[in-house]
């Protein structure tokens, strides 16, 4: 198991990119965040619980987005569902996605499909924690990325202990 951010790391990355969406967003109003269950969410709870207390004056709406209906990796099995809490009108609004690892673009596709249930946007945008950039196999980048890695298709990137770890896969 190899470290890739230390809790120190972490938490400096997540200011970073509260940071950077705060700059890019000045009216926080006008834009609707999405945490991607779960990683996604967790991280997007943290990053929009430092947004809102350096603005304390705007209202920054913050939603729970679960794919699980629409991934196309597990038909095999039944699934339960997460936690979906989008109560915001999306139409013709900036959305910015949120997840922990984007890894081959199939989970940020199913948020995507997920997204359109729930209107038309203006601009999609995408903010990952952990770019594993070389695995994609979809044309999906990100806008705002914390860390990218290089990795074997078969290793895992995971949050443990307060610490974002690579865990070696086995080559089959």
């Amino acid at each position: 198991m190899q470290v890739l951010l230390t809790s120190d790391q972490l938490e400096k990355a997540i200011s970073e990119l509260a940071l950077c969406l705060e700059s890019a967003h000045p009216d926080l109003g006008a834009v609707i965040f999405a945490g991607i269950q779960q990683g996604g969410a967790v991280l997007g709870a943290r990053i929009i619980e430092q947004i809102q207390q350096r603005n304390p004056a705007q209202k920054v709406q913050y939603g729970q987005l679960d794919i699980t209906f629409y991934r196309d990796d597990i038909r095999k099995e039944i699934i339960a569902p997460d936690t979906m809490n989008m109560p915001f009108n999306i139409e013709n609004k900036t959305v910015v996605l949120i997840d922990d690892v984007l890894f081959t673009g199939r989970t940020i596709k199913a948020a995507l499909d997920t997204l359109l249930d729930y209107g038309r946007p203006q601009k999609v945008e995408l903010c990952v924690l952990v770019d594993r950039k070389e695995h994609r196999q979809f044309p999906i980048q990100a806008d705002y990325v914390g860390k990218q890695v290089e990795t074997s298709k078969t290793d895992k990137v995971k949050l443990i202990n307060g610490e974002v770890v690579l865990i070696p896969g086995q080559s089959i």
